[in-house]
């Protein structure tokens, strides 16, 4: 993977880390359908949101 692409997911992620921190709805994902960075900036923004785990 040429590092320009792998620059370009990493901005991806780091984006939908920052929009899912910030309760951005999802919907607002700039990068189109069957784009691989649409996949990595919903991961990052899924990452973000995960609900943590009762020690119930």
């Amino acid at each position: 993977m040429a590092v320009g692409r792998r620059g370009a997911l990493v901005r991806a992620l780091l984006a939908g880390i920052e929009a899912g921190r910030s309760a951005t709805p999802v919907t607002s994902c700039p990068y189109p359908s069957g784009d691989l960075r649409r996949s990595v900036w919903v991961r990052g923004y899924a990452k973000a949101r995960a609900v943590p785990h009762s020690s119930t």
